[in-house]
């Protein structure tokens, strides 16, 4: 079990606190608006009305003794950048920021921001994924220049192994995990020996516009 804490019980910030107490983990949820606290104290281990701003309000509550920190305040860059700092200064090893742009981003990890994630703009990339092709049944965007897709396996591919498809060489894109036809779990070391078939679906990690040609096989 990990222990979190959540800061800004919006829609995002709410779902994110909800969702990690649902799989097991210590959720301590903080927000300065006692509505939104309401909302979520039965869904979570600890639910409380309090400033992030405030250094102090953080020291109390023991935030350096939690693993994780996500800041899920993402309108105003100045509050948000203000509570990671206070966050990183107060030793929390792990901190996860939702930016709502590049600026905002950019911000975010020249104070020490661990990770920044796009809620909207990474759903928004997935869902044009899906829509643009029937093949991809999922897309992650690692970066502005790299992706993982996850797809059914092309026709062009039916009948071959990897070594006879020489993925990396021709199509500039390394396939992860392999899943068989019927099976819910991907074989993430499959053999260079491994026969596509059809319903298999692969998981390709390459530059965005590599792993987009995939689909056009």
């Amino acid at each position: 079990m990990k222990t979190f804490v959540v800061i800004g019980l919006g829609r995002f910030g709410s779902a994110v606190a909800t969702e990690l107490s649902s799989l097991g983990h210590e959720v301590l949820a903080l927000d300065d608006s006692e509505e939104n606290v309401q909302k979520v104290a039965d869904n979570v281990t600890h639910a409380v009305t309090g400033d992030a701003r405030d250094p102090a309000v953080l020291r109390a509550l023991g935030v350096r003794n939690y693993d994780c920190a996500v800041v899920a305040v993402g309108v105003d860059v100045g509050t948000s950048a203000l509570i990671t700092l206070n966050l990183k200064e107060l030793g929390v090893r792990q901190v996860i920021c939702k930016a709502q742009s590049h600026v905002h981003r950019k911000v975010l990890e020249k104070i020490g921001a661990d990770r920044v994630v796009f809620p909207e703009h990474e759903m928004g990339v997935k869902l044009a994924q899906g829509l643009s092709s029937s093949n991809v049944l999922n897309f992650i965007e690692l970066s502005e220049d790299f992706g993982i897709v996850e797809t059914t396996v092309p026709r062009d591919w039916l009948g071959k192994n990897l070594i006879e498809l020489d993925v990396r060489a021709r199509y500039k894109v390394n396939i992860i995990a392999v899943r068989k036809k019927g099976q819910e779990a991907f074989n993430v070391t499959p053999g260079p020996s491994t026969i596509m078939e059809a319903g298999d679906a692969v998981v390709a990690l390459g530059r965005t516009e590599d792993v987009n040609r995939l689909q056009d096989l």
